[in-house]
């Protein structure tokens, strides 16, 4: 089926210079006539060459700047509203971005021919595979509980084998319907969201359903579809619709956890009642008990300034300044240089090729044969992945694996840990704990018993408040 509909392209960036231009690169392939297209790129106040790069490469294209960065939300608010003030027959149907995903050639039609075939529906999103792993989908689309606020992903993580090995660039141009290649997967499904990440909207309902609710980022485009879907419309999802984006697992949460639990609770409150936002309350009051605990007590400060904020209105941009700073992984041999670091302790849950952490032990244990360090052998394998160092082996029972922890205590000037599978009693053990992720590390000072006992009667009263 051949579209005359006229499409308005909303894009949002900052500081993504590379990843818009892929992005846009992308797009001028795909199959949907280009004069019927307009490209709207809103800029947050970027500050490394973005605007300047886009306005070299791109001369087809509408730049928007705004002043300060004020957000996906403030950003697609922007574009929206930009939209909002053209001739009502101007657009048939707006489409909303990402700035760091890439699309497949047949991004826009399929969800356009989803839109035109169910005269019901207002809005159509593609499934988000992930950028990393080309291969695995991140979501195909999701509904919400709103019990408690929690996403639950169609399809999350499930593979297509025979894409692994294949490039990105080849993937975005070969066809592809994944209702043809999972089990009992439908090519359109009724979802509650889908993600503004690649997102279609018939433009006489974005004008009807109005600007996004005062986020900042995340959960404002959650929210949006809720309301649409509350006004009697249609959410779907499409199978033949993918791009790749960067996925979740590569961000290591920080200060976006902040307005995560935040909006969620605005999200309840507005869609699901008091019942919701207390359970969420409590879910994040969990939350910031299991960060103190695992020694991520910057963390579970801001989960706090959520709640608090909540009660008190607050919305928007938040200014956040955490008390430890994020480097580049390459610097961690700073850190294990340091004449006062004699004892580390490594677990078997980093990857050390993944992070190329390998390389840089090898270099440092040469650099300072007086290091020791040991390695915590998994009690289920696979075998230790850092030589020459001294082996710490776990038993399998639970139990006896917490009696061990305690047994090692304040033996050690540094544990490592990963930001992707923290082992709670391991950040007790040393001085220091060094989380780690595949891009950067943070060095943060052990968690305190006496800390923990005083938030965790802080938790016990607030717990008892929820409601009231």
């Amino acid at each position: 089926m051949k579209s005359t509909a006229k499409i308005l392209i909303i894009i949002v960036t900052w500081n993504k210079k590379e990843y818009v231009i892929d992005l846009l690169n992308s797009l001028s392939v795909i199959n949907f006539p280009r004069e019927q297209l307009d490209i709207l790129v809103i800029d947050n106040a970027s500050n490394d060459g973005t605007v300047e790069a886009l306005e070299a490469q791109f001369d087809d294209i509408e730049i928007i700047r705004n002043a300060e960065n004020i957000g996906g939300t403030g950003g697609f608010n922007t574009g929206l509203a930009w939209a909002f003030d053209q001739p009502d027959s101007r657009y048939d149907y707006l489409w909303l971005l990402d700035n760091d995903v890439v699309v497949h050639k047949n991004a826009l039609s399929e969800l356009v021919t989803v839109l035109e075939e169910n005269s019901e529906t207002a809005i159509a999103g593609s499934t988000m595979m992930q950028l990393d792993y080309p291969w695995r989908i991140n979501e195909m689309g999701a509904f919400v509980d709103q019990q408690n606020g929690t996403l639950v992903f169609n399809r999350h993580y499930e593979e297509i084998s025979n894409w692994q090995g294949t490039p990105i660039d080849d993937l975005l141009v070969e066809d592809a319907d994944l209702s043809q290649q999972l089990m009992h997967c439908q090519p359109v499904m009724d979802v509650d969201y889908v993600a503004a990440a690649s997102l279609l909207i018939r433009a006489p309902v974005a004008r009807q359903a109005g600007l996004w609710m005062d986020f900042f980022i995340h959960f404002d485009d959650v929210e949006w579809c809720l309301r649409i879907g509350k006004a009697g419309h249609r959410v779907a999802v499409s199978a033949k619709s993918l791009i790749w984006h960067l996925s979740a697992a590569a961000k290591v949460p920080n200060w976006i956890l902040y307005y995560d639990n935040r909006n969620i609770l605005y999200l309840l409150a507005k869609h699901s009642g008091d019942i919701a936002v207390n359970n969420a309350i409590r879910n994040i009051l969990k939350k910031t008990l299991y960060y103190k605990l695992i020694g991520k007590a910057d963390l579970a400060e801001l989960h706090l300034q959520a709640i608090s904020d909540f009660e008190q209105g607050l919305t928007g941009k938040k200014t956040i300044q955490l008390p430890y700073k994020f480097e580049r992984v390459a610097e961690i041999g700073r850190i294990l240089n340091a004449p006062s670091i004699k004892k580390i302790i490594v677990p078997w849950t980093i990857n050390m090729q993944a992070s190329n952490i390998q390389n840089i032990f090898v270099g440092v244990m040469k650099k300072r044969p007086e290091l020791d360090v040991f390695y915590i052998v998994s009690p289920y394998g696979p075998q230790r992945q850092l030589p020459n160092t001294i082996p710490i082996f776990m038993p399998k029972f639970v139990v006896s694996r917490y009696i061990k922890y305690f047994h090692l205590r304040n033996q050690f000037d540094i544990a490592l840990q990963s930001d992707y599978q923290t082992i709670f009693p391991l950040s007790w053990i040393a001085r220091k704990n060094l989380f780690v992720n595949d891009e950067n590390f943070c060095l943060r000072q052990a968690p305190k018993l006496s800390e923990v006992i005083s938030l965790s009667i802080l938790l016990v009263k607030k717990w008892f408040q929820v409601g009231k």
